[in-house]
């Protein structure tokens, strides 16, 4: 976790007069070395993060002393997990993995296995990431097992709060720990740790745990008991005003943005809401356009609308009303109206000046948000004007970075693009010093890559990734640093040209069959296909096994694009889906990869 060096400001008991009020469920025992796991679904927004961390309490010697190993999930991210081992001096190690999934939408179980030789970090029992750097052997305190919910206040780290979109929720399923017992253990990697406890908060162990009333410089809250909660078997954790604490909602849910794409109004909502009001066609209005169905995402905060008459040319607000939350006696948005963004208009190539202004054809750098249409998250812009850098005419490109970003998103129409990532080493003289990874659209392109150790020194490096498929919207760039912090000096994006129909072509040359959507998905996802004339299409449903789990569809098609939802009556796992459209005497088929999350 992220706090102040001034340690005599970390756990004060006294002036607890901050706006907001959050949480932290604390053990009573320390631990040294062991496996230490959790299940649990973050909270979701903005400005804040819930957490799952040991932490060794500092005494006379200070931050000299200091023992830290996080877990945490910042609600900003839908794809994003932040590890870090604190060691003495207060020294951060830090890298952000990139998942397959939003850990603020369902349970998952999260672990790190912390040894002298070695911290590895564990998702869903899967090791996704491990340092074995010198600084391991310094973490060698006893620590705390803690849990807590708040917000930071840095806003670079976790972004803004929205106070309209309090309280925030997290809940913890269980936690579990299992010591280090190399060669003669039960569980963990190797057989080398032996379980000991699992608490499933069916109710307070008050042996076990204590709740925290505490707050430091850099935490905008005070902790207090009344934010952790025991219920349904669960362990809740509240980030609240000072007016509202314990587990409690009084708030009306509310239209973040309505965003138009292909026939299709995406509509987010500033809490998760009911299934019910979410696909009730007649809870929304769009002067001048049909409505034809409303679904409900997987994320039970967003809505997909599907509409016919909407001009791109033209400005439309979306009316949303009586829109109810999932709190037991449900809050209800009695009528909200809002803008309609359209999607942007660029000229290809696009090309961004990561980290600087504006120059020649390229555009200027800036923050992401839901108002924008490109930018960083997480970052911090370097520059090192009058650089002469080797390999480029572009010299000023590779003379301004983001350092230290989490992700580049740019809004794009769905389709197939070639991206070319630049960068250079303008900080560092020799190899081993940086190095990161970098993830687009779900596809690692580098792993552990050092900009010295490829060109050296001011020295331009570009990676082109081709024919990347987008197909909700928005280009995900995710970095996840290993060794100091990554950096991204340029960005450009060229959108793959598709075949126009002279009424010549093949059947193969104009049928599509799109990724499907959202994946992985929970329980119901959407097939987004183009036949080319009038033809018959079916699709079927496979296992892992090639057994065909369900057939649906098997219609004849006019010539045009569809969109169709699949409501999944399968349990969690890998699973594929094939398109078989005949026409004209010719059969084409295509067949795709999706996986299923309950």
């Amino acid at each position: 976790m992220k706090k102040i060096t001034l340690l005599f400001f970390l756990f004060l008991s006294f002036g607890m007069g901050k706006e907001f009020k959050g949480a932290e469920l604390r053990t009573k025992d320390t631990f040294t070395y062991g496996r230490f796991e959790v299940n649990y679904k973050a909270s979701k927004g903005a400005g804040h993060t819930s957490t799952f961390f040991t932490y060794h309490e500092l005494g006379s010697a200070g931050i000299a002393d200091w023992n830290e190993l996080d877990i945490e999930i910042i609600g900003r991210y839908t794809d994003d997990i932040q590890f870090n081992a604190i060691t003495p001096g207060q020294s951060n190690h830090e890298h952000h993995q990139w998942l397959r999934f939003d850990p603020t939408v369902g349970f998952h179980t999260y672990a790190f296995e912390w040894t002298p030789e070695y911290v590895a970090w564990f998702v869903d029992g899967e090791e996704v990431y491990r340092q074995t750097g010198e600084h391991v052997a310094t973490l060698d305190k006893d620590q705390k097992i803690m849990m807590n919910i708040w917000p930071p206040a840095y806003a670079s780290w976790v972004g803004v709060l929205d106070n309209r979109m309090l309280p925030f929720f997290a809940y913890y399923d269980w936690v579990s720990y299992a010591s280090h017992s190399p060669g003669a253990g039960n569980s963990g990697t190797g057989n080398n740790f032996t379980f000991q406890w699992r608490d499933d908060f069916d109710e307070w162990d008050t042996n076990r745990w204590a709740k925290a009333s505490h707050t430091w410089d850099g935490n905008n809250s005070d902790f207090v008991p009344d934010n952790c909660v025991f219920r349904d078997s669960k362990m809740v954790l509240c980030l609240t005003d000072a007016d509202n604490i314990g587990y409690v909602d009084h708030n009306t849910p509310f239209m973040l943005w309505a965003r138009y794409d292909s026939d299709t109004v995406t509509v987010m909502f500033s809490e998760e809401i009911t299934l019910e009001s979410a696909e009730k066609v007649s809870n929304y209005r769009i002067t001048g356009v049909t409505i034809t169905q409303a679904l409900s995402q997987p994320d039970h905060r967003s809505v997909k609308l599907a509409v016919t008459g909407i001009d791109p040319e033209n400005t439309y607000s979306v009316v949303a009303l009586g829109i109810k939350d999932i709190s037991p006696t449900p809050n209800t948005l009695m009528g909200q109206s809002l803008n309609i963004q359209m999607p942007p208009k660029w000229n290809y190539p696009l090309k961004i000046n990561i980290g600087g202004d504006a120059y020649s054809e390229w555009r200027g750098d800036q923050n992401w948000s839901d108002d924008r249409d490109y930018g960083q998250i997480g970052g911090a812009d370097g520059h090192f004007p009058g650089q002469s850098i080797s390999g480029t005419t572009d010299d000023v490109i590779f003379q301004s970075e983001q350092r230290g970003l989490v992700k580049y998103q740019v809004r794009l129409p769905r389709g197939r693009y070639n991206v070319s990532l630049m960068m250079s080493e303008n900080y560092f003289n020799e190899s081993g010093k940086r190095i990161f990874d970098i993830n687009v659209e779900g596809i690692y392109i580098a792993r552990n890559l050092d900009l010295y150790a490829e060109v050296g020194a001011h020295a331009a490096y570009t990676i082109a990734v081709n024919d990347i498929v987008v197909q909700d919207g928005i280009l995900d760039i995710h970095f996840g640093n290993i060794i100091d912090y990554s950096l991204l000096n340029g960005l450009i994006i060229e959108e793959v040209p598709t075949a126009v129909d002279d009424g010549s072509s093949t059947i193969s040359d104009e049928f599509y069959l799109g990724q499907n959507f959202p994946n992985p998905f929970n329980q119901r996802t959407t097939f987004r296909f183009r036949v080319p004339r009038d033809s018959k299409a079916s699709i079927s449903i496979f296992d892992m096994r090639g057994s065909k789990v369900e057939s649906f569809l098997n219609e004849n098609l006019a010539a045009g694009s569809y969109v169709k939802t699949w409501n999944a009556p399968v349990s969690s796992g890998i699973y594929f889906y094939k398109l078989d459209v005949s026409s004209q005497g010719r059969v084409f088929s295509d067949i795709k990869k999706m996986v299923l999350l309950k």
